[in-house]
């Protein structure tokens, strides 16, 4: 048998690579290679300067032979001529928002980050061919995704394959264009390539900043049209608080502000504005207040005729005519358009006193999210919550949740599970608002099968909330990226004057720093620090804020607790507050059933417990036990808490502190990973334990998703996104010791990531109840579920259950 190589001149890189090339050979050449029985152990380039060489074999074979072997070797991948993309648009002409090329990520399993490459073209979505990929093409469609530069890329449809059209083939970037059209290629819909080889691409989690996110449905409206919308306060109180609720409609029209003719104008208009400026919906106003001040005013009118349904999430969405760009010209009939809106109960001046008032029964709510007005929409249905699919989820449906919550319109409507994903059930699917509904609950929509929708299909939103400047009195110093530094807040220094100032490390921890991420718009917070010594410190400001204590819910840091006076004990700059800030995080849940499935009691011997009382996993009276005699009763159940969130779960101490432990053959990376608590129905607790973090490891995944982490060998630890990590029932330290408690009923309660030690984008499921009855031989667990997966009014009935009188709840 002969081998024929293609051998390609030095400094001329192969087209193909391996796997990618032989495939597409073996399509085009299988009838002539079958026929000669030639195996093709091919590797070529450019037709130009082709050497052809035999290895071993039959020497008589003749030279029309080689080329007959060569020359289809050759041709099969020599791509058509190569050419620089256009989109359909004259090139010179400049491109709207809609007429730019988009691109998305698909496919599953993936993060938010990675997946399969789409292109929108032709009013219709496809793929890119894997032939010619590189790192270069990656780092281009990256940014163009929003995201710094890429870190890898994927072929043979690694996310799955695609359907419709093959856009491109044979792209070859240089790396620093601003789009994949402006690239080398085949050209548009020319390949010949399967949806087997689809290209994917995985992005460094760091959004370059001021990008809007990728993958999300926006508003496809012409911004040119309508740069930018205010409202001027003319009422004296108005202008000195925000946010601003009423005043003169402005638009941004070339160095200035121009205004709006009122000849027309609805109610429909107003609540369109309204829902942009971050408001649930228009009010009345004093139209003779503002007659006799418009009176006196010289107005530049820029816009008349608007006519908006009501439901656009955009002004520049609704109907309008402009007036000439060198024309001021009067609105006959009318006179500047004013707007009053009605804020949502956050955003009220008097918002902590209303709340105690106001008791609010919102079936619908959002999680997940890092800012205010954004997270995955979950809604109540029979006193528990769940989520709802993405399937036909628009900006008319999100704009229904994000108004009924109390904030504007949306801003974008997400799908695929972009704020993470649910647990509990998924209660709609194909939601179908108009944008006029007063509830989610009042649109169309299907019930779920467990067919339908996964939780990896969790819509979204993201809305529009009124601007509060909250931003203008923080600000992060020292850092090396923008997402990291000492905080400064604006306020009072020693001297008695307004400045930028430090706070003091002391009583600094997640909660706070949650709050300041939130607060700079960076988004979670993923590590907060007591010491910033190691930050640059050449421009330092002098300590002024200490006793800094917040629940994590606020808007800012002014917001929350505080000391009247400094008062810290180290005042030096290397001892001030910091923050590391990120655009995702890790999530972490228990799957409750799994433990109410797998609780039992186990008497077991204290011989067997040396190495669990070294970890302080029994109770106090365990050390006054006669060892190696007698035994403990233990409370045992299986642990298996999976992580739903954008990044994975890795412990905040890095290895060189991780504790080795020899009755175990493992090192410990957190202190404490899990509480493990009995509560009587006073809420005290009756027995205890506690969890080291044996191993922070990926015991089993969803399906596609690889482990990442184990703990032999000194591996990394930690929890990759969609997998679990199990804690057995039959391992050590994985039980509560009851050898004390009473018969009677009680509440069980896990606590995961108890000290808020490790990042996570919502801490408000990281723990679970069951209801428990004890009769001194047996137990049951009944309504186990994560602890904010019921209403309030089914919480309750929860804490009041009374228990079993025999095997039947009651």
């Amino acid at each position: 048998m002969t081998a024929v190589s293609c051998e390609y001149p030095i400094g001329h890189p192969p087209i193909f690579h391996d796997d990618v090339m032989l495939k597409k050979l073996s399509r085009l050449f299988r009838g002539f290679a079958d026929g000669v029985g030639v195996h093709l152990p091919v590797l070529c380039a450019d037709t130009v300067g082709v050497k052809m060489s035999a290895w071993t074999g039959r020497r008589h074979l003749s030279l029309l032979f080689f080329l007959a072997l060569c020359s289809p070797c050759c041709l099969a991948q020599m791509p058509a001529p190569l050419t620089t993309l256009r989109p359909s648009a004259s090139p010179s002409a400049p491109q709207s928002q809609s007429e730019r090329l988009k691109v998305r990520l698909a496919g599953f399993p993936r993060k938010h980050n990675e997946g399969r490459v789409e292109l929108f073209y032709k009013g219709e979505w496809g793929t890119v061919c894997d032939d010619d990929f590189s790192i270069s093409n990656a780092n281009v469609l990256c940014r163009q995704l929003g995201f710094v530069e890429a870190t890898g890329w994927t072929h043979s449809a690694k996310y799955g394959k695609g359907q419709g059209k093959i856009w491109l083939d044979n792209v070859q970037c240089g790396g620093g264009e601003s789009s994949i059209s402006a690239c080398k290629s085949r050209g548009w819909g020319n390949s010949d390539c399967t949806h087997d080889e689809d290209a994917g691409v995985v992005c460094k989690d760091e959004r370059i900043p001021g990008f809007v996110d990728a993958n999300v449905i926006e508003a496809q409206v012409d911004e040119n049209k309508l740069e930018e919308v205010r409202l001027r306060a003319v009422v004296a109180a108005a202008k000195k608080r925000l946010p601003i609720t009423e005043g003169v409609l402005e638009i941004k029209y070339k160095d200035g502000w121009a205004q709006v003719c009122d000849a027309g104008w609805t109610a429909k208009n107003t609540r369109v504005v309204c829902g942009m400026l971050g408001f649930p919906q228009e009010r009345k106003f004093n139209k003779n207040f503002y007659r006799l001040f418009l009176e006196r005013q010289t107005n530049v009118y820029r816009v008349h005729s608007v006519a908006c349904a009501g439901t656009e999430v955009h002004l520049a969405a609704c109907p309008m005519e402009f007036n000439g760009p060198n024309t001021t010209a009067l609105c006959r009939g009318g006179s500047p358009v004013v707007v009053s809106c009605a804020p949502g109960l956050l955003f009220m001046q008097n918002h902590a006193a209303l709340k105690k008032k106001t008791k609010t029964s919102s079936t619908v709510r959002l999680k997940g999210g890092a800012r205010l007005g954004e997270g995955r929409v979950e809604v109540l249905k029979g006193g528990e919550w769940g989520s709802v699919c993405d399937d036909r989820w628009d900006l008319q449906s999100a704009s229904v949740v994000c108004r009924e919550l109390g904030f504007g319109s949306a801003k974008e409507a997400m799908t695929g599970g972009r704020m993470g994903q649910g647990v509990g059930p998924i209660y709609m699917n194909e939601v179908k608002c108009s944008g006029l509904e007063r509830s989610i609950w009042n649109c169309p929509f299907k019930n779920i099968t467990s067919e339908d929708c996964q939780h990896t299909e969790d819509a979204a939103v993201r809305c529009n909330v009124p601007y509060m400047g909250l931003e203008n009195s923080i600000r992060l110093g020292g850092g090396r990226t923008r997402y990291e530094g000492r905080v400064e807040v604006l306020g009072t220094n020693a001297n008695g004057t307004e400045g930028w100032g430090l706070i003091c490390g002391e009583t600094w921890t997640t909660k706070e720093a949650i709050v300041a991420c939130r607060q700079l718009g960076l988004g979670y917070a993923n590590q907060a620090n007591q010491e910033t010594w190691y930050w640059d410190s050449s421009n330092v400001t002098e300590m002024i804020l200490s006793g800094v204590k917040c629940t994590g819910d606020e808007m800012s840091l002014m917001h929350c607790q505080r000391h009247k006076t400094l008062n810290c004990q180290k005042a030096a700059a290397k001892f001030a507050a910091g923050v590391i800030c990120s655009e995702t995080t890790s999530d972490l849940v228990l799957n409750a059933t799994l433990v109410q499935q797998s609780v039992y009691i186990e008497d077991r011997p204290l011989h067997m417990l040396y190495c669990a009382a070294e970890e302080d996993c029994l109770s106090k009276t365990a050390a006054k036990a006669n060892w190696p005699y007698g035994h403990r009763r233990l409370l045992r159940f299986s642990s298996q808490i999976h992580n739903i969130g954008r990044a994975d779960f890795k412990p905040k101490a890095g290895r060189h502190s991780w504790v080795w432990h020899a009755c175990h053959g493992h090192y410990h990376s957190m202190d404490i990973f899990t509480h493990y608590d009995l509560l009587n129905a006073n809420g005290s607790k009756v027995a205890e334990g506690h969890k080291a973090s044996f191993c922070l490891e990926d015991s089993d995944c969803e399906e596609g998703v690889s482990k990442r982490y184990e703990c032999a060998n000194f591996g990394d630890q930690g929890i990759t996104v969609g997998c679990w990590d199990m804690y057995r029932h039959d391992i050590d330290c994985q039980w509560i010791d009851i050898t004390d408690v009473k018969p009677g009923n009680y509440i069980m309660q896990v606590v995961i990531n108890p000290n808020l030690e490790v990042a996570e984008s919502d801490f408000t499921n990281n723990a679970m109840k069951c209801n428990c009855k004890y009769d001194g031989n047996r137990i049951w667990f009944h309504n186990c579920h994560v602890g904010d997966a019921f209403s309030e009014e089914a919480e309750r009935r929860f804490e009041k259950y009374p228990g079993q009188l025999n095997n039947q709840i009651s």
